[in-house]
């Protein structure tokens, strides 16, 4: 994948107006008070819970990453390309979910489900 921006969120449904996310990751590069940070929250029950920043920061804009994502009942764990590992908790604790959606400036050049 190429970054210039990103985030990208699993959700129980498609994206209607407010559906239910149980993760929301976002690479900030400078927004919202954050600089060079991975930022990730769940939007359960109309609100923003507490947000979760942890791991490395690996993405320089228009350059390519990868990152791996695994989940459990429990909880996701992302694996980024700096050996950084970003774990947060699965506030749904789904199995699987049916949506999956990226936002932003990213160009995605293979994903692969297992």
């Amino acid at each position: 994948m190429t970054i210039k921006n990103m985030s990208f969120k699993f959700c129980s449904e498609r994206l209607p107006e407010r559906a239910e996310i149980t993760m929301h990751l976002n690479a900030r590069f400078n927004a919202h008070g954050d600089e060079n940070k991975v930022v990730c929250n769940s939007y359960l029950g109309g609100k923003w819970c507490e947000e979760v920043r942890e791991g490395g920061f690996p993405f320089q804009q228009g350059e390519e990453f990868k990152m791996v994502v695994e989940f459990t009942p429990a909880e996701f764990l992302v694996k980024l390309s700096d050996g950084s590992v970003i774990r947060f908790p699965n506030r749904m604790g789904a199995e699987k979910y049916a949506f999956f959606n990226f936002d932003g400036d990213v160009r995605i050049k293979s994903i692969e489900i297992k």
